[in-house]
């Protein structure tokens, strides 16, 4: 949780949409909320009022998990709250399950198309369908290789047939319409520029209305919590970390009262403090990490303990060693540590 919170405010207060219902935060711009089956138990959506070839109607950005409770509300939603005017488009900021999750049956309901960066289209399709490498099996191999002790909990792993991003998206659109990096896109009356950051996915898209200091963030601005930033099975070798706070500094030509609308927690302005926050609260993780190192060589599993300092079941560890692995990288690519596998065939990490 964010210790600074309190230098952040928090235009709306306590207030928040009911599930399935609405709550405007600028003209024309409504603030949804979608219950999630995790620790983390909301995601927000945002509804925009819209006109595509002079058609009226809404479009929606990020669409909440596929569950049972999602579409119920989704379908109060459509009932009560869209005016009697279809869904003009679908637009996802990322691949993530709680952004993409119903993403299909949006689309199909009313036939809109979905607008998605292609990196992020792309990843989606590949993880919804399980390709080879994506798998249960991966995963586990992943850990072991990264000083995750074997377990019973984590050995089931080896037969788990079905990994958890199908459950939640259960399809994917099969045509996309791509959106680009400064792109200009035009819904109802007002211009979003598309802000493409990395690390938390691989290229995700946030909308910035420059004209009404308006900041749709996704996950890449959060109030209250830090982004998730991992390095995963699939791309062994990455630097998201890095990426991500070099993507930070994106946001830095907003406003300083810029209205910042992120995925979780509540509308808040105090965008250029938390930018700051955000970069020191990953500063003071290298740094306990480097140190550690330096007392002997250390494996994610083991960096994981030092960041967190607590334990983790076998789905939150996939986030908490892929976190601790992105601060381990990025000590690595700037040269301050350096890695070798064991004959025990874990990857550890040694100060140069």
């Amino acid at each position: 949780m964010n210790l600074l919170e309190h230098e952040l405010t928090y235009p709306l207060g306590d207030t928040l949409p009911a599930f399935g219902g609405r709550l405007e935060v600028a003209p024309g711009v409504y603030w949804l909320r979608m219950p999630l089956p995790f620790a983390l138990d909301h995601i927000n959506l945002w509804l925009l009022r819209d006109r595509i070839e002079g058609r009226e109607g809404w479009t929606v950005i990020d669409c909440g998990v596929s569950t049972e409770d999602v579409r119920r509300h989704w379908d109060t939603l459509i009932e009560h709250e869209f005016e009697g005017l279809p869904l003009l488009r679908v637009l996802c900021t990322h691949n993530h399950p709680d952004h993409v999750g119903l993403a299909g049956m949006l689309t199909r309901r009313f036939g809109a198309p979905l607008w998605m960066t292609v990196g992020e289209y792309a990843m989606g399709r590949i993880l919804s369908v399980q390709m080879p490498g994506t798998d249960p099996l991966a995963t586990y191999k992943h850990y072991l290789r990264n000083g995750v002790a074997d377990s019973p909990q984590l050995d089931a792993l080896r037969t788990k047939t079905r990994s958890h991003y199908p459950s939640l998206v259960p399809e994917m659109p099969h045509a996309f319409r791509r959106i680009g990096d400064h792109e200009d896109i035009v819904i109802g009356e007002r211009t979003w520029r598309v802000i493409i950051g990395t690390g938390h996915s691989a290229e995700h898209a946030a909308l910035h209305c420059a004209a009404d200091r308006l900041l749709i963030s996704g996950d890449m601005v959060l109030p209250r919590i830090s982004t998730n930033v991992s390095v995963f099975d699939m791309e062994p070798e990455a630097n998201p970390l890095t990426w991500y706070l070099q993507s930070l500094r994106r946001y830095e030509i907003c406003d300083e009262q810029t209205l910042v609308l992120p995925s979780h927690g509540r509308p808040f302005r105090g965008l250029h403090r938390r930018l700051q926050q955000l970069h020191a609260h990953h500063a003071e993780r290298l740094t306990a990490i480097e140190q550690a190192c330096r007392e002997r060589p250390r494996h994610g599993a083991e960096a994981v303990q030092i960041i967190f300092g607590r334990t983790f079941d076998t789905h939150e560890m996939m986030f908490a060693l892929g976190e601790a692995l992105a601060h381990l990288h990025a000590l690595w690519y700037a040269g301050r540590l350096q890695r070798q596998q064991g004959e025990d065939g874990v990857v550890r990490f040694a100060t140069v």
